[in-house]
């Protein structure tokens, strides 16, 4: 017995529009819950290797995850994509528990910037 295979075909995307806007109320509830301190130090602790610090913290910048293609091959806007090479930042994908807090369901998946916080003198 055979199995029928059908292919789909792939749908090739041009243009994709990442922007989006959010509630103020939304924006400050998901703002606050991305600076949370624990929250700050379990990102610490996932990214230790990577920044090598102990700390982090949240830079306010956010971004729409977009479609691979040969104009973003990371996956986010182009401007963007500084933060992925640098050494200094690192891009977590916000916890769906976060947005649902956050009333946010467009877009339904968010991604957010964090920075090796500056040592205390």
């Amino acid at each position: 017995m055979s199995l029928l295979k059908i292919a789909m075909p792939l749908k090739i995307i041009d243009n994709f529009d990442s922007s989006f806007s959010l509630d103020p109320d939304a924006k400050t509830v998901l703002f606050g819950l991305l600076s949370n301190e624990s929250f700050l130090n379990q990102v610490a602790g996932e990214v230790a290797s990577k920044l090598n610090g102990d700390r982090v913290e949240f830079t306010e910048l956010l971004f729409q995850p977009v479609p691979y293609t040969t104009a973003t091959p990371k996956g986010m806007p182009a401007e963007f994509e500084k933060y992925h090479t640098s050494p200094d930042h690192a891009i977590i994908n916000v916890p769906p528990n976060f947005m649902f807090k956050a009333k946010i369901f467009k877009p339904s998946r968010l991604c957010a910037i964090y920075r090796k916080a500056q040592k205390s003198v």
